[in-house]
């Protein structure tokens, strides 16, 4: 089996696993507990959260647990609107946000909040200018991904830093879900971030565990309200064994991470390769420096992307329609949408998404599997004749 849809099929890595399983299996009292249980528990959590701040250059108490990017986007995003709300109710977001992002900013602006959604260029991009432009005195927040979850797009996030150096009080939230491990780091994440959202899952670590990092000094409001746990800002017991097993999947993430970005970047190429040039192929992600080693979406036109998915499934091969959270929904394309792709060729896409286990041999076998589809619809759809 292929899998080149690792942000809905990856397996947790047999050594994050091990971890998992022995905090899950031992006796561990209640991070909050006064007992030598809890304060052994309490230990194993500050740990956890130490190393990961070590991973990221941040500071320990920067670091927040969650259950998962959604989690740590709404946080970022409702936290900072709530907190802020006496000093401007303009928020600002891109037209090609992943829906949690999304669907924040659209539940803040039906509770009276105004929305700005910047447009994007014909690779997925804001514009900076656009956001310049944008800002008003009432501006509080603005929340842009570092990379597109549907086509691999770096976001200009270096740029926009620049900019908001220009208005300290205005927070900067990044999504950074699809970016950690990928040697892009110094690209998407500045000191002038102030919020940035991490899932677990993404890196073959348990589902349901995600990181919010929060800059010292800012301010959110807290979405859960319970026993005061995370600082007061997320109530709730830690979900220990998951953290602790995170942790362990970040370190392993960050090792060699130029190496793995490499090989992820050579599948990436090997596949593009063999797609350019045909007939009714368009590429929505190029080798370029600008967009994400480990993502490749791609239409071939004249069949829907589901269709393709359950073709390439019949062989082995797992990939899947644009964003794998919304591939069961209507908002399939919504970022080539947003970029004004024919709609007909937007509902035809289907996205390739690597990680460091993935190999050149499966590039070929994919290559092999899909020229058999390719050359049975372009004949059916008349490709490349006059």
């Amino acid at each position: 089996m292929i899998y080149f849809d690792n942000s809905a099929t990856t397996k947790i890595d047999p050594s994050v696993l091990e971890t998992y399983n022995k905090v899950t299996e031992d006796i561990w009292g209640n991070p909050s507990s006064l007992h030598k249980l809890g304060d052994r528990a309490h230990q194993l959590l500050e740990a956890s959260r130490k190393q990961i701040a070590d991973l990221l250059n941040v500071k320990q108490h920067e670091i927040f647990f969650t259950s998962g990017g959604t989690e740590s986007n709404n946080a970022a995003i409702k936290g900072t609107a709530i907190q802020k709300r006496e000093f401007g109710k303009h928020i600002i977001t891109s037209s090609v946000e992943h829906a949690s992002v999304a669907n924040s900013f659209n539940s803040l602006e039906n509770l009276g909040y105004r929305v700005t959604r910047l447009p994007v260029d014909k690779e997925g991009r804001v514009n900076v200018n656009d956001l310049r432009n944008a800002i008003d005195s009432d501006t509080t927040l603005v929340s842009i991904m570092g990379v597109n979850n549907e086509i691999g797009t770096i976001q200009p996030i270096d740029e926009i830093s620049d900019l908001l150096e220009n208005y300290p009080t205005i927070q900067f939230h990044v999504d950074n879900v699809q970016a950690l491990g990928k040697n892009i780091w110094d690209q998407v994440f500045t000191p002038r971030v102030d919020l940035s959202s991490f899932s677990a899952h993404k890196f073959h670590a348990p589902r349901g565990i995600g990181i919010l990092y929060k800059k010292e000094g800012k301010m959110l409001s807290p979405l859960h309200d319970g026993g005061g746990q995370e600082k007061g800002l997320r109530s709730g017991t830690e979900n220990l064994p998951a953290i602790a097993a995170m942790a362990k999947a970040v370190r392993l993430l960050l090792d060699n991470e130029e190496e793995k970005a490499a090989r992820e970047e050579a599948i990436k190429e090997k596949i593009i390769n063999y797609l350019q040039d045909k007939p009714g192929i368009d590429i929505f992600s190029p080798a370029q420096k600008n967009f994400a080693p480990h993502i490749l979406c791609f239409s071939l036109e004249g069949i829907r992307g589901e269709t393709l998915v359950h073709t390439l499934e019949d062989q082995d091969i797992f990939v899947s329609t644009t964003s794998a959270c919304a591939s069961k929904t209507a908002d399939e394309a919504s970022t080539l949408a947003a970029m004004r792709v024919d709609d007909k060729i937007a509902t035809s896409a289907i996205r390739l998404s690597f990680d460091e286990s993935n190999t050149l041999e499966e590039a070929d076998q994919f290559i092999a599997s899909f020229d058999k589809i390719y050359k049975h619809f372009a004949k059916i759809n008349h490709l490349g004749e006059d």
